[in-house]
């Protein structure tokens, strides 16, 4: 059993935001790692509700011990606007779910929700390069994994949201960035996909269902959730009704935790990789 970490009046602070906040399981790892480490450092977890987070987050940002921060929904495309720089995924995805604070205090923001995923079902032997994805959610996760799925060699992505002008958004910046990829905006999931991805917050709440119409599966069809809970998700129960293997919520934070300790890590700090300031 690992002893909790040691807190001091010099230990330095990492947090995650978002509304709600009590499903991440953030604080434990990332606290656990940094221990593992020697790095005299905790992640907590900071409740900041949507009608609040113009108030709270600059202010946040100003307290001098704070030195990252992870972003889960529904603020990733709204902390954006704080980083001075950005990496590559987020440029393109226009989101981000980590911010780090550089040695003159300005703000450099990456997203790894995408690489994450990707990493967390290569973890299982799962292997994403030339399926058919039906992808639900075109916000900051959901964009993410786009990419990433894309830049992994999918075959086709079908976008799905509740709010059409998104999906047809995100195809528009996919297609630029990928075009190798066949890339579409659609009202409901297609029949002829082999891979079903919520990125949606659908399954968050008691009592949420499946983020669409999704029927019946092939045993073949690779099933993922990027939501994080203790019990299987709807999404995810629906997969294992029918056989099919599946990346849960988990498997994709397992993914990103060695991404973000080294976007954290002071030797990660160096600009390399980076874009220019943002204007």
């Amino acid at each position: 059993m690992n002893a909790a970490p040691k807190i001091t009046g010099a230990t330095r602070l990492y947090a995650i935001v978002g509304d709600p906040i009590t499903q991440v399981r953030s604080p434990e790892v990332f606290s656990e790692r940094f221990a593992a480490m020697g790095v005299d450092a905790v992640l907590v977890p900071f409740h900041v509700p949507h009608a609040s987070f113009d108030a709270i987050v600059p202010a946040l940002l100003q307290l001098g011990n704070l030195d990252g921060l992870l972003v889960t929904v529904p603020f990733k495309a709204r902390m954006l606007r704080f980083a001075r720089r950005l990496g590559a995924a987020a440029q393109t995805v226009g989101a981000v779910n980590a911010l780090r604070r550089e040695a003159d205090g300005s703000w450099t923001g990456d997203m790894f929700d995408g690489v994450g995923f990707v990493r967390g079902a290569e973890a299982k032997g799962l292997s994403v390069r030339g399926r058919r994805v039906a992808l639900f959610g075109a916000g900051g996760a959901g964009s993410a994994i786009a990419c990433a799925l894309a830049a992994a060699g999918v075959k086709s992505i079908a976008v799905i949201d509740i709010d059409p002008e998104k999906a047809h958004a995100l195809v528009d910046k996919l297609r630029q960035a990928f075009p190798e990829c066949a890339v579409s905006a659609a009202r409901r999931m297609p029949q002829d996909v082999d891979m079903v991805v919520n990125a949606s917050p659908v399954g968050m709440r008691p009592g949420d269902g499946l983020p669409g119409d999704i029927g019946p599966l092939d045993s073949g069809t690779l099933v993922g959730d990027v939501v994080i809970a203790a019990a299987p998700t709807p999404i995810i129960r629906h997969a294992m009704r029918f056989g099919c293997p599946h990346v849960d919520g988990r498997d994709m934070h397992g993914g990103q935790i060695d991404a973000l300790i080294a976007f954290f890590a002071p030797a990660a700090r160096a600009p390399a990789g980076l874009s220019a300031e943002v204007a």
